[in-house]
Protein backbone atom coordinates (compact mmCIF):
# COMPACT_ATOMS: atom_id res chain seq x y z
CA UNK A 1 0.00 0.00 0.00
CA UNK A 2 1.33 3.72 -0.81
CA UNK A 3 2.63 4.96 2.30
CA UNK A 4 1.69 8.34 2.03
CA UNK A 5 -2.30 8.87 1.98
CA UNK A 6 -4.34 11.36 3.10
CA UNK A 7 -7.07 11.11 6.05
CA UNK A 8 -10.53 11.79 5.12
CA UNK A 9 -13.01 13.52 7.48
CA UNK A 10 -13.58 10.78 9.88
CA UNK A 11 -9.75 10.87 10.76
CA UNK A 12 -9.08 7.95 9.01
CA UNK A 13 -7.58 6.85 5.57
CA UNK A 14 -6.66 3.46 3.21
CA UNK A 15 -3.53 2.89 5.56
CA UNK A 16 -5.97 2.58 8.74
CA UNK A 17 -5.85 -0.80 9.96
CA UNK A 18 -9.17 -2.40 11.55
CA UNK A 19 -7.16 -1.63 14.97
CA UNK A 20 -6.37 1.70 14.70
CA UNK A 21 -10.22 2.23 13.55
CA UNK A 22 -11.68 0.58 16.94
CA UNK A 23 -8.99 1.97 19.60
CA UNK A 24 -10.72 2.52 22.59
CA UNK A 25 -13.94 1.00 21.69
CA UNK A 26 -16.02 -0.56 24.00
CA UNK A 27 -17.44 -3.28 22.69
CA UNK A 28 -18.20 -5.51 26.15
CA UNK A 29 -21.47 -7.00 26.30
CA UNK A 30 -22.28 -6.89 22.29
CA UNK A 31 -22.44 -10.04 20.57
CA UNK A 32 -21.53 -9.55 16.66
CA UNK A 33 -22.03 -12.49 14.02
CA UNK A 34 -19.80 -12.53 11.03
CA UNK A 35 -20.28 -14.54 7.34
CA UNK A 36 -16.87 -16.24 5.44
CA UNK A 37 -15.27 -15.75 9.35
CA UNK A 38 -12.36 -18.15 8.53
CA UNK A 39 -9.68 -16.40 6.60
CA UNK A 40 -9.08 -12.89 5.27
CA UNK A 41 -10.68 -9.99 6.48
CA UNK A 42 -13.65 -11.62 7.69
CA UNK A 43 -11.20 -13.35 10.28
CA UNK A 44 -9.29 -10.11 11.35
CA UNK A 45 -12.91 -8.82 11.78
CA UNK A 46 -13.25 -11.37 13.80
CA UNK A 47 -10.22 -11.23 15.83
CA UNK A 48 -10.63 -6.92 16.19
CA UNK A 49 -14.23 -7.40 17.30
CA UNK A 50 -13.07 -10.30 19.80
CA UNK A 51 -10.07 -8.05 20.93
CA UNK A 52 -12.92 -5.48 21.37
CA UNK A 53 -14.33 -7.26 24.32
CA UNK A 54 -17.05 -8.48 21.75
CA UNK A 55 -18.83 -12.01 21.81
CA UNK A 56 -18.32 -13.05 18.35
CA UNK A 57 -19.85 -15.92 15.95
CA UNK A 58 -18.05 -17.24 13.34
CA UNK A 59 -20.57 -18.51 10.66
CA UNK A 60 -18.38 -20.84 8.10
CA UNK A 61 -19.01 -23.17 5.33
CA UNK A 62 -15.74 -25.23 6.35
CA UNK A 63 -15.84 -25.80 9.94
CA UNK A 64 -12.29 -27.63 9.85
CA UNK A 65 -11.10 -23.80 8.98
CA UNK A 66 -13.30 -22.13 11.35
CA UNK A 67 -12.01 -23.96 14.01
CA UNK A 68 -8.02 -23.50 13.34
CA UNK A 69 -9.21 -19.73 12.90
CA UNK A 70 -10.43 -19.76 16.28
CA UNK A 71 -8.10 -21.48 17.76
CA UNK A 72 -5.43 -19.15 16.23
CA UNK A 73 -7.74 -16.29 17.38
CA UNK A 74 -7.66 -17.05 21.03
CA UNK A 75 -4.14 -18.04 21.46
CA UNK A 76 -3.24 -14.51 20.28
CA UNK A 77 -6.37 -12.95 22.32
CA UNK A 78 -6.88 -15.39 25.37
CA UNK A 79 -9.36 -13.36 26.60
CA UNK A 80 -11.03 -13.54 22.98
CA UNK A 81 -15.16 -14.81 23.43
CA UNK A 82 -15.51 -16.67 20.15
CA UNK A 83 -17.40 -19.40 18.64
CA UNK A 84 -18.11 -21.26 15.38
CA UNK A 85 -21.03 -22.11 13.84
CA UNK A 86 -21.77 -24.16 10.14
CA UNK A 87 -23.21 -22.29 7.29
CA UNK A 88 -23.06 -22.45 3.51
CA UNK A 89 -24.84 -19.47 2.08
CA UNK A 90 -25.23 -21.36 -1.00
CA UNK A 91 -28.00 -23.43 0.37
CA UNK A 92 -31.26 -21.69 1.70
CA UNK A 93 -31.50 -25.18 3.70
CA UNK A 94 -28.22 -24.11 5.83
CA UNK A 95 -29.31 -20.90 5.92
CA UNK A 96 -32.72 -21.55 7.59
CA UNK A 97 -31.21 -24.49 9.88
CA UNK A 98 -28.08 -22.17 10.62
CA UNK A 99 -31.13 -19.24 11.77
CA UNK A 100 -32.94 -21.90 13.85
CA UNK A 101 -30.12 -23.14 15.84
CA UNK A 102 -28.79 -19.34 16.15
CA UNK A 103 -32.29 -18.39 17.93
CA UNK A 104 -32.71 -21.58 19.52
CA UNK A 105 -29.46 -20.60 21.52
CA UNK A 106 -31.16 -17.51 23.46
CA UNK A 107 -28.29 -15.40 21.58
CA UNK A 108 -28.17 -11.88 21.32
CA UNK A 109 -27.82 -10.27 18.34
CA UNK A 110 -26.14 -6.81 17.98
CA UNK A 111 -24.12 -6.53 14.93
CA UNK A 112 -24.26 -9.07 11.58
CA UNK A 113 -21.94 -8.49 9.46
CA UNK A 114 -22.55 -10.04 5.73
CA UNK A 115 -18.79 -10.18 4.80
CA UNK A 116 -18.72 -13.55 2.92
CA UNK A 117 -18.13 -13.76 -1.13
CA UNK A 118 -16.85 -16.05 -3.75
CA UNK A 119 -16.34 -15.10 -7.18
CA UNK A 120 -16.54 -18.00 -9.57
CA UNK A 121 -14.70 -17.99 -12.88
CA UNK A 122 -17.02 -20.10 -14.84
CA UNK A 123 -21.24 -19.96 -14.97
CA UNK A 124 -22.80 -22.45 -12.05
CA UNK A 125 -25.79 -22.66 -10.09
CA UNK A 126 -25.85 -22.96 -5.96
CA UNK A 127 -28.01 -25.87 -4.24
CA UNK A 128 -31.32 -23.92 -5.18
CA UNK A 129 -30.63 -23.35 -9.10
CA UNK A 130 -29.56 -19.41 -8.87
CA UNK A 131 -26.70 -18.17 -10.37
CA UNK A 132 -24.03 -18.79 -7.91
CA UNK A 133 -22.21 -15.87 -7.27
CA UNK A 134 -25.76 -13.82 -7.01
CA UNK A 135 -27.13 -17.03 -4.84
CA UNK A 136 -24.03 -17.36 -2.48
CA UNK A 137 -23.32 -13.29 -1.87
CA UNK A 138 -27.09 -11.71 -1.99
CA UNK A 139 -29.28 -14.41 -1.58
CA UNK A 140 -27.82 -16.42 1.22
CA UNK A 141 -27.17 -13.04 3.23
CA UNK A 142 -30.84 -11.92 2.31
CA UNK A 143 -32.46 -14.59 3.63
CA UNK A 144 -29.83 -14.85 6.61
CA UNK A 145 -30.70 -11.47 7.68
CA UNK A 146 -34.34 -11.24 7.10
CA UNK A 147 -34.98 -14.53 9.63
CA UNK A 148 -32.58 -13.15 12.17
CA UNK A 149 -34.14 -9.61 11.88
CA UNK A 150 -36.41 -10.70 15.15
CA UNK A 151 -33.66 -11.42 17.31
CA UNK A 152 -31.93 -8.40 16.24
CA UNK A 153 -34.69 -5.84 17.50
CA UNK A 154 -34.95 -7.30 20.43
CA UNK A 155 -30.70 -7.15 21.10
CA UNK A 156 -31.16 -3.49 20.41
CA UNK A 157 -34.34 -3.08 22.92
CA UNK A 158 -32.89 -4.72 25.72
CA UNK A 159 -29.61 -3.64 25.69
CA UNK A 160 -30.14 -0.09 24.69
CA UNK A 161 -27.93 0.33 22.12
CA UNK A 162 -28.02 0.47 18.18
CA UNK A 163 -28.24 -2.44 16.28
CA UNK A 164 -26.27 -2.47 13.22
CA UNK A 165 -26.06 -4.84 9.83
CA UNK A 166 -22.90 -4.07 7.53
CA UNK A 167 -23.19 -5.73 3.86
CA UNK A 168 -19.72 -6.04 2.85
CA UNK A 169 -19.78 -5.54 -0.89
CA UNK A 170 -16.93 -3.72 -3.16
CA UNK A 171 -16.22 -1.16 -6.21
CA UNK A 172 -16.82 -3.77 -8.37
CA UNK A 173 -20.63 -2.94 -8.15
CA UNK A 174 -19.53 -0.49 -10.62
CA UNK A 175 -18.99 -3.07 -13.33
CA UNK A 176 -22.75 -5.08 -13.15
CA UNK A 177 -24.58 -6.21 -16.53
CA UNK A 178 -26.20 -3.03 -18.36
CA UNK A 179 -29.33 -3.90 -16.24
CA UNK A 180 -27.52 -3.78 -13.08
CA UNK A 181 -29.56 -6.67 -11.64
CA UNK A 182 -30.67 -9.37 -14.40
CA UNK A 183 -33.84 -9.66 -12.39
CA UNK A 184 -35.87 -11.52 -15.04
CA UNK A 185 -32.80 -13.49 -16.52
CA UNK A 186 -30.92 -14.39 -13.38
CA UNK A 187 -30.05 -18.09 -14.71
CA UNK A 188 -29.54 -17.00 -18.49
CA UNK A 189 -26.04 -18.19 -19.22
CA UNK A 190 -26.32 -16.05 -22.25
CA UNK A 191 -23.91 -13.11 -22.13
CA UNK A 192 -22.72 -14.84 -18.89
CA UNK A 193 -19.80 -12.87 -17.55
CA UNK A 194 -18.38 -14.26 -14.06
CA UNK A 195 -16.41 -10.23 -13.60
CA UNK A 196 -20.14 -8.83 -14.21
CA UNK A 197 -21.73 -11.30 -12.62
CA UNK A 198 -19.44 -10.58 -9.19
CA UNK A 199 -20.60 -7.09 -9.92
CA UNK A 200 -24.02 -7.90 -9.52
CA UNK A 201 -23.50 -9.71 -6.78
CA UNK A 202 -22.06 -6.78 -5.11
CA UNK A 203 -24.33 -4.43 -6.54
CA UNK A 204 -27.29 -5.98 -4.55
CA UNK A 205 -25.23 -5.90 -1.53
CA UNK A 206 -25.41 -2.14 -1.53
CA UNK A 207 -29.10 -2.06 -2.56
CA UNK A 208 -30.01 -4.46 -0.14
CA UNK A 209 -28.77 -2.56 2.51
CA UNK A 210 -30.27 0.91 1.32
CA UNK A 211 -33.82 -1.02 0.86
CA UNK A 212 -33.71 -2.73 4.33
CA UNK A 213 -32.24 0.38 5.95
CA UNK A 214 -35.75 2.22 4.47
CA UNK A 215 -37.63 -0.35 5.77
CA UNK A 216 -36.07 -0.10 9.45
CA UNK A 217 -36.63 3.58 9.18
CA UNK A 218 -40.24 2.96 8.53
CA UNK A 219 -40.69 0.46 11.01
CA UNK A 220 -39.08 2.78 13.93
CA UNK A 221 -36.02 -0.36 14.80
CA UNK A 222 -33.08 1.23 16.32
CA UNK A 223 -31.08 -0.99 13.91
CA UNK A 224 -28.75 0.72 10.82
CA UNK A 225 -28.05 -1.12 7.67
CA UNK A 226 -24.75 0.15 5.73
CA UNK A 227 -23.04 -1.35 2.72
CA UNK A 228 -19.09 -0.78 2.38
CA UNK A 229 -16.36 -0.84 -0.01
CA UNK A 230 -12.86 -2.82 2.10
CA UNK A 231 -10.52 -1.81 -0.99
CA UNK A 232 -8.32 -3.68 -2.77
CA UNK A 233 -6.89 -6.89 -0.88
CA UNK A 234 -4.62 -9.57 -1.95
CA UNK A 235 -6.71 -12.61 -0.84
CA UNK A 236 -8.32 -15.85 -1.94
CA UNK A 237 -11.33 -14.78 -3.22
CA UNK A 238 -9.55 -14.06 -6.22
CA UNK A 239 -8.32 -17.78 -6.73
CA UNK A 240 -10.84 -19.19 -9.12
CA UNK A 241 -10.58 -15.94 -11.70
CA UNK A 242 -6.99 -16.12 -14.00
CA UNK A 243 -7.55 -12.71 -14.81
CA UNK A 244 -7.77 -11.14 -11.63
CA UNK A 245 -5.33 -13.40 -10.11
CA UNK A 246 -2.86 -12.17 -12.24
CA UNK A 247 -3.83 -8.58 -11.82
CA UNK A 248 -3.39 -9.26 -7.82
CA UNK A 249 0.04 -10.83 -8.38
CA UNK A 250 1.42 -8.54 -10.40
CA UNK A 251 0.40 -5.13 -9.02
CA UNK A 252 0.89 -6.16 -5.55
CA UNK A 253 2.24 -4.95 -2.80
CA UNK A 254 2.30 -1.18 -4.37
CA UNK A 255 -1.39 -0.21 -4.60
CA UNK A 256 -3.39 -3.30 -2.64
CA UNK A 257 -4.52 -3.19 1.19
CA UNK A 258 -2.92 -5.83 3.73
CA UNK A 259 -5.70 -7.94 5.47
CA UNK A 260 -5.73 -5.27 8.60
CA UNK A 261 -6.00 -2.26 6.55
CA UNK A 262 -8.64 -4.39 4.46
CA UNK A 263 -10.61 -5.33 6.95
CA UNK A 264 -10.65 -1.63 8.91
CA UNK A 265 -13.95 0.22 6.76
CA UNK A 266 -15.59 -2.96 8.15
CA UNK A 267 -15.10 -2.62 12.03
CA UNK A 268 -15.31 1.09 11.62
CA UNK A 269 -19.01 0.99 10.23
CA UNK A 270 -19.76 -1.45 13.06
CA UNK A 271 -17.95 -0.50 15.72
CA UNK A 272 -17.45 3.60 15.44
CA UNK A 273 -19.13 5.97 17.29
CA UNK A 274 -19.46 8.26 14.29
CA UNK A 275 -21.76 5.64 12.34
CA UNK A 276 -24.22 5.85 15.20
CA UNK A 277 -27.37 6.46 13.59
CA UNK A 278 -25.93 6.65 10.12
CA UNK A 279 -28.09 4.76 7.75
CA UNK A 280 -28.40 3.46 4.42
CA UNK A 281 -25.09 5.00 3.38
CA UNK A 282 -21.93 3.39 1.44
CA UNK A 283 -18.38 3.59 3.09
CA UNK A 284 -15.14 3.88 1.79
CA UNK A 285 -11.64 3.73 3.50
CA UNK A 286 -13.31 4.62 6.79
CA UNK A 287 -15.38 7.27 5.10
CA UNK A 288 -18.43 8.00 3.65
CA UNK A 289 -18.33 7.42 0.08
CA UNK A 290 -20.88 7.82 -3.05
CA UNK A 291 -21.79 4.58 -5.27
CA UNK A 292 -22.88 4.29 -8.63
CA UNK A 293 -26.03 5.30 -9.96
CA UNK A 294 -27.92 2.33 -9.82
CA UNK A 295 -26.25 1.56 -6.47
CA UNK A 296 -28.86 4.38 -5.42
CA UNK A 297 -31.87 3.73 -7.38
CA UNK A 298 -34.76 3.09 -4.77
CA UNK A 299 -36.62 1.72 -7.53
CA UNK A 300 -34.19 -0.99 -8.61
CA UNK A 301 -33.80 -1.34 -4.89
CA UNK A 302 -37.52 -2.31 -4.43
CA UNK A 303 -37.36 -4.71 -7.42
CA UNK A 304 -34.78 -6.62 -6.07
CA UNK A 305 -36.04 -6.74 -2.43
CA UNK A 306 -39.23 -8.44 -3.89
CA UNK A 307 -37.33 -10.55 -6.34
CA UNK A 308 -35.47 -11.68 -3.44
CA UNK A 309 -38.40 -12.68 -1.28
CA UNK A 310 -39.74 -14.77 -4.39
CA UNK A 311 -36.91 -16.70 -4.38
CA UNK A 312 -36.69 -17.06 -0.61
CA UNK A 313 -39.83 -18.32 0.24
Amino acid sequence: MWPFVRKGASGFSSSSTAEDVTLGIDGSGLTALVTGASSGIGKETVRVLALRGMHVIMAVRNMTAGREAKEDIVQKIPSAKVDTMELDLASMASVRKFADEYKSSGLPLNLLINNAGVLSSSFALSKDEIELQFATNHVGHFLLTNLLLETMKKSAIDSRREGRIVNVSSVAHKMSYKEGIRIDRINDQSGYSDLFSYGQSKLANILHANELSRRLKEDGADITANSLHPGGIATNLFRNSNILAGLMNSVGKLVLKNTEQGAATTCYVALHPQVKSMSGEYFVDSNLSKASAKATDAELARKLWDFSVKLTE
